[in-house]
């Protein structure tokens, strides 16, 4: 579409170089003035389109503040002007004085303005403002960080600054998880809102929810990181693909798998869980289970079991960016086998 308009554009500006000729612009008469009048018009198009595409890298907030900041300082011109008005002034220092303090204030204005759009939202098309603490962080929460819910633990703990903002889209999303066909899609969704629910019951916590809205994406990932870079936020999240778009874009990601990382696994090697075995895995004989916040469960000899809820001895933990693993047999066998090993030298 956007396409499409600057074609027009150029087309537009070159038709009316052709029939006006633009003899306005020049005290002379132009030879072969249409099509002279049809070059101009082009060059002015062109010139048009690259001032477009040097913008093109900043974000319709950054254009926004400039262009309401030089308001502001033509507004602060004319009632410097009408001061002047009242001095005994020639004309002629009047004129130099207007020009010297719309230049001076429009510059200061958009400075000014630049300076402090951390401080408010600008929103299309009109202007919102919203109270902010200077060098507040804003935090987006995605869908599959709000599942997880170790968010919820973290942030009572108070390690966890800055202002979590909910975008719209992120909680409808999240409704229709909770209200899908599947059992365990809808249990995941249900878990979800049960986080959000004990999030904003946190009085150490400030959750806003965002509706800015870019129906030109279709996907909730990219909606997210495009919220981040208009309003300066980073995302909270664990989807390994999302953090690193996030990242290509210039968008800071918290992930918490990440996190745990650093604190290392809060199951150990030898540790006794209880999980109920919910599918096959890949190799042969594994059974696959799921823990609450969603972490994959790998248990040897677990195929025969789908369907069964048993103890099993954890044997290994893999944690990666893109999640966590626990490997697991059932508890039963590594008794049988620790009964076996220490039979064996009686025997002998």
């Amino acid at each position: 579409m956007i396409l499409v308009l600057r074609i027009l554009f150029v087309v537009l500006f070159t038709l009316l170089g052709y029939v006006s000729g633009f003899q306005w612009l020049f005290p002379f008469q132009l030879p072969h003035g249409p099509w002279i009048g049809g070059a101009i018009g082009l060059c002015f198009a062109v010139l048009v389109l690259l001032i477009d595409a040097f913008f093109k890298k900043f974000t319709v907030r950054n254009i926004l503040s400039v262009l309401l900041g030089i308001a502001l300082g033509l507004l602060v011109h004319h009632l410097f002007m009408k001061v002047v008005d009242y001095a005994a002034v020639s004309n002629e220092v009047k004129q130099q004085l207007g020009i010297i303090s719309a230049l001076l204030f429009s510059y200061l204005g958009a400075v000014t303005i630049l300076r402090g759009q951390d401080e408010f939202n600008l929103l299309i098309p009109f202007v919102k403002l919203e109270s902010k603490i200077p060098g507040e962080e804003l935090i987006l929460l995605d869908t599959s960080v709000i599942i997880d819910g170790r968010i919820a633990d973290i942030a009572e703990t108070h390690f966890l600054s800055g202002r979590l903002v909910l975008p719209r889209f992120v909680l409808k999303e999240l409704q229709l998880i909770s209200d899908s066909s599947d059992p365990l899609k809808r249990n995941r969704g249900r878990r979800g809102l049960d986080i959000l629910n004990r999030i904003k019951k946190n009085p150490n916590l400030d959750v806003k929810i965002q509706e800015m809205d870019f129906p030109e994406f279709s996907t909730v990932d990219a909606k997210l990181v495009k919220l981040a870079q208009v309003v300066n936020a980073k995302v909270f999240t664990n989807d390994y693909n999302l953090n690193k778009v996030a990242e290509l874009q210039g968008v800071k990601v918290l992930n918490i798998n990440d996190l745990a990382n650093a604190v290392k696994s809060v199951v150990m090697p030898g540790e006794v869980m209880q999980v109920k075995i919910l599918k096959e895995g890949k190799e042969h004989d594994q059974g696959v289970a799921y823990l609450a916040d969603g972490t994959m469960v790998v248990v040897d000899n677990g195929r025969r079991r789908i369907g069964q809820t048993l103890n099993v001895a954890i044997t290994s933990v893999l944690q990666t960016q893109a999640g966590r693993m626990i490997f697991a047999k059932p508890a039963s066998e590594g008794e049988d086998t620790g009964r076996r090993q220490s039979q064996q030298p009686q025997q002998q």
